[in-house]
């Protein structure tokens, strides 16, 4: 089955600048593969310092007529963009699975989630409520004013291209913000797709800019950004090296920062988990997207009074997965997006192996079907010296370690500089708040493996970064609030 779009003209190869779709200035350009077959889909710009400075321009010119447009306004702007995604989902969803990877089914779902993060930040920007303080003294009123913060610089990653710009631009549009953006060199055809649809539903020239750049041209892009004191936020989502740059750079102009980083996510079953719920949640949160996310469990718990039926049913699952590229309907794990991600998995798998870990079924590249396929994997016997509970895979690979208690298992998942998301399985109402409470992680799944939702705030702590995506904390996280107090009025 080809992946062909009923609208081509969503494929663009240009960045876009004040309202235009314009060429780098120089003639350089970043190629877009499809990471099934490593054919060039099309070529974009390479963009450097220029384009970064442009797109600043643009955005500080357009933020004083944005703000004030009025918040109903901005809204029905909004909804028009999320009506467009929701149009157009069949070909977004073919976009992503061609630049992307992952199935067409699942690149249909983003589609649809990320419609969700624009529609509900639609309905947020009406509710950005202030507040009246009660004055100590006669005469006076006070009062606590939402504010945008200004022009915003969102970094977006490739493994979620659709929903991670979604998730960033319709919170900074709706607060009145304006926007410069820098999707990833893998994935940028999707978010120039977007941006396109977002322009056609009305938000101004200057207000949305997006450039393209390879992987050695973004630091003189960001570096741009980060110097700039225009730019008063930056939204980043990625690895914890890139997050802690970001955040030094930003300190010389005292930038605000959303920073969703690096994961190594737990995922605990209990002794009196019920075994086959278990077992679907951690398919639902292990192989979304090939393994490829920031919230799927790295290390996986298992008590061992349930170790050996986890196992053997989780076992059977994953060997039945079929993998294959996104234009075969039946596939369910795709390509990972490219050479670098697969010789990462070899290389934790080999290293548990060698350190004593039991291969179930996988550890192997599939390369019959192409480069980058890599089998889903099972492995017992990991423990904490080997590289895939300290290093987030990603990629479809599950290690299983036994646990007999709980405080020794808490300890294990809380012993992680990362603290994004984990999961755990049981059937003690007690246990279940006591654990919760005790994971130190800004997420928490308790017997449920899909957790995100645009409704739910989303982020972590420690070295996962700070700032939270989604949700009435996700808008927030654009305003500043301002405090007005008013004198002479007896």
């Amino acid at each position: 089955m080809p992946l062909t779009l009923s609208r081509t003209d969503l494929v663009r190869s240009a960045n876009f600048i004040a309202g235009q779709w314009t060429a780098a200035a120089s003639t350089a350009v970043l190629h877009v593969t499809d990471p099934a077959t490593g054919a060039v889909i099309i070529a974009v710009p390479d963009s450097g310092a220029a384009e970064a400075r442009a797109a600043i321009e643009a955005a500080h010119a357009a933020f004083p007529a944005w703000r004030k447009v009025p918040a109903k306004q901005r809204a029905a702007i909004i909804k028009r963009w999320n009506d467009l995604v929701l149009a157009h989902q069949d070909d977004l969803g073919t976009l992503i699975s061609l630049e992307q990877g992952k199935p067409l089914a699942e690149g249909k779902g983003e589609v649809a989630y990320a419609a969700g993060y624009i529609e509900w930040f639609a309905e947020e920007a009406t509710r950005m409520n202030g507040e009246v303080i009660p004055a100590p003294v006669p005469g006076r009123r006070m009062f606590a004013l939402k504010e945008p913060v200004g022009v915003v610089a969102a970094i977006t990653p490739w493994n979620f291209p659709a929903a991670m710009i979604a998730r960033k631009i319709a919170p900074a549009l709706a607060a009145g913000c304006t926007v410069v953006c820098k999707p990833a060199e893998d994935t940028p055809l999707t978010s120039l797709a977007l941006v396109l649809l977002a322009h056609e539903a009305g938000v101004p020239a200057g207000v949305l800019n997006i450039v393209t750049a390879s992987r050695e041209k973004t630091p003189e892009v960001v570096d741009v950004w980060l110097g700039d004191a225009r730019v008063r936020k930056i939204t980043f989502t990625g690895s914890t090296p890139v997050g802690k740059h970001l955040a030094r750079r930003s300190a010389d102009t005292l930038k605000k920062l959303s920073l969703e980083l690096g994961g190594n996510a737990p995922f605990i079953v209990f002794e009196d988990a019920d075994v086959d719920a278990a077992v679907d949640g951690f398919m639902a949160a292990k192989f979304r997207n090939g393994g490829q996310t920031c919230v799927c469990p790295n290390r996986v718990f298992v008590h061992a009074k349930v170790h050996e039926e986890f196992a053997t049913k989780l076992t059977a699952r994953v060997s039945a997965l079929k993998v294959g590229p996104a234009s075969d309907p039946a596939s369910q794990i795709g390509p990972m997006i490219n050479d670098r991600a697969v010789e990462k998995i070899e290389r934790h798998v080999q290293d548990a192996v060698a350190r004593g870990a039991k291969v179930l079924t996988g550890a192997k590249r599939l390369t019959e079907l192409g480069a980058t396929y890599y089998a889903p994997t099972v492995l017992t016997g990991a423990d904490s010296s080997m590289a895939c509970a300290c290093e987030e895979t990603f990629g479809p690979v599950a290690p299983l370690t036994v646990f007999t208690h709980e405080a020794e298992v808490i300890a294990a998942a809380n012993d992680t500089p990362f603290g994004l998301a984990a999961y755990f399985y049981s059937n003690d109402a007690r246990r279940i708040w006591r654990v919760a409470e005790l994971l130190e992680t800004g997420i928490v799944g308790v017997n449920e493996g899909a957790i995100s939702a645009e409704a739910a705030p989303f982020g972590g702590v420690k070295e996962s970064g700070y700032g939270r995506e989604g949700s009435t904390h996700g808008l927030e996280d654009y305003l500043h609030t301002k405090y007005v107090c008013q004198g002479l009025l007896d």
